[in-house]
């Protein structure tokens, strides 16, 4: 049996991924990487993006936003303030709730409000524009 790259997907609610596979590709800030047994170490900041992992010829897809990735010789641990299955995203709900957001920005009555509603709303185009590069 080949070796394997250990891999970790941690979300601040739970630990999504903790296998052993043959190759992650990373989408960090300075674009995307792959991750390979034996990688460098390196530490990289993730940007809104698709995380792919690959085991034999099962390729699974998580959409991550934020946080960071860290290679070292244990293998590879991944921290995104999120990180869902593509599988379970749903594209219509996230654009009702980019409207609403919308409508939130345009009916804020205050400095804190605007600011609130402007992240979600950034939160949602980062998400939406991930989402039209993949469709």
């Amino acid at each position: 049996m080949a070796e394997k790259l250990h891999f970790e997907l941690v979300s601040p609610e739970r630990l999504l991924i903790s296998s052993d596979v043959d190759m992650v590709v990373v989408p960090g800030v300075e674009g995307d990487f792959g991750v390979l047994i034996n990688h460098a170490p390196a530490v990289s900041t993730l940007r809104t993006g698709i995380l792919h992992v690959y085991d034999g010829d099962d390729v699974q897809d998580l959409l991550v936003r934020g946080g960071f990735a860290e290679v070292n010789p244990n293998g590879l641990t991944i921290l995104a303030e999120e990180a869902t299955p593509m599988a379970d995203i749903d594209r219509a709900a996230l654009e009702a709730d980019l409207k609403n957001a919308n409508e939130d920005v345009a009916d804020a009555k205050n400095e804190q409000q605007l600011a609130d509603a402007n992240k979600v709303r950034d939160r949602l185009v980062e998400i939406l524009d991930v989402l039209d590069l993949v469709a």
